[in-house]
């Protein structure tokens, strides 16, 4: 039975991961490479948890409670004793393989060391360590709290009790596990990204404007985000670097990312996180910005 969890990476999707293990029920380790940020992380947490108490999905004594199995720290070593790792940080196979192989070695042998992934291949990581058999993917989707699905990815390596650990813990976490190979973009970006990209040929052939495009595909297919909306949350770099992945293992023309793509990404107008990608969001109050925020 899981009992403490330790999450790596003090991003959104860190921090999000840790709430969803803090709230059902987890003690949770943070760790960031600076304890500034990690304790940053849990002043979203309290953030985070204040909005759900004033919605009514979670009650201030559950909110305390879930706060109070949150620690922060900078230092590794502090995972020795859990269950179950995540990481969450830069998707960059390099430093997720660098990190892989230190938590090999601070990890309690029958810990699960999970990624959360979308797109790097699972069996890279696992191959890195002295447990491939208890190297996982456990992928959220972003925002973690309010998403419903996880992708559990199996590679090649994965015992069968690790695999029903990933599923405990996510329906743990009131999340809907679906199990995928260890194949680029999994499940959901690998359909994702292709219609994502097709969006911006589209724009590019000069068929119809970003925004009609975003209203055509919400309106038309009931998508609470349109294509260039939910790109620029997602961020164009991060966009094209999951586009490089699937197509260097597919090689889809539909995966080469569009020029437009890669342009915007060399003029560091990457989304949301730089202030302006497709749309901008210097002007908070636009109509571009308030038709971007996701249901």
């Amino acid at each position: 039975m899981l009992k403490k969890v330790g999450v790596v990476g003090s991003g959104m999707m860190g921090a999000g991961i840790a709430e969803c293990a803090a709230v059902a029920g987890h003690e949770v380790v943070m760790r960031s490479r600076a304890r500034s940020t990690a304790d940053a992380v849990i002043a979203t947490l309290e953030k985070s948890l204040g909005k759900r108490v004033a919605k009514g999905s979670l009650t201030d004594e559950e909110r305390t409670s879930a706060l109070a199995r949150v620690t922060a720290t900078s230092d590794l070593s502090d995972l020795g004793d859990v269950d179950l790792v995540i990481e969450s940080v830069l998707e960059d196979l390099p430093t997720k393989k660098h990190l892989f192989n230190e938590l090999d070695r601070v990890c309690v042998e029958s810990a699960v060391l999970a990624t959360n992934t979308s797109t790097l291949p699972v069996i890279e990581l696992a191959m890195v360590t002295g447990r491939p058999d208890r190297v996982c993917g456990i992928h959220f989707f972003n925002p973690a709290p309010r998403m419903s699905l996880v992708e559990i990815v199996r590679p090649l390596t994965a015992s069968q009790e690790t695999i029903d650990i990933a599923r405990a813990f996510s329906e743990a976490c009131q999340k809907t596990p679906v199990e995928v190979a260890d194949r680029a973009g999994f499940i959901v970006n690998a359909l994702l990204f292709p219609y994502l990209n097709n969006a911006v040929k589209l724009f590019e052939q000069g068929t119809a404007s970003k925004e009609d495009i975003d209203t055509a595909m919400k309106g038309g297919c009931g998508f609470p985000m349109g294509p260039f909306a939910l790109l620029d949350l997602v961020g164009l770099d991060t966009s094209v670097a999951i586009l490089d992945v699937l197509y260097a293992e597919s090689k889809d023309p539909s995966c080469a990312a569009a020029p437009l793509l890669r342009r915007m990404v060399s003029a560091e107008m990457l989304g949301r996180k730089s202030g302006k990608g497709f749309y901008d969001y210097h002007q908070p109050e636009s109509n571009h910005s308030a038709q971007s925020r996701p249901s």
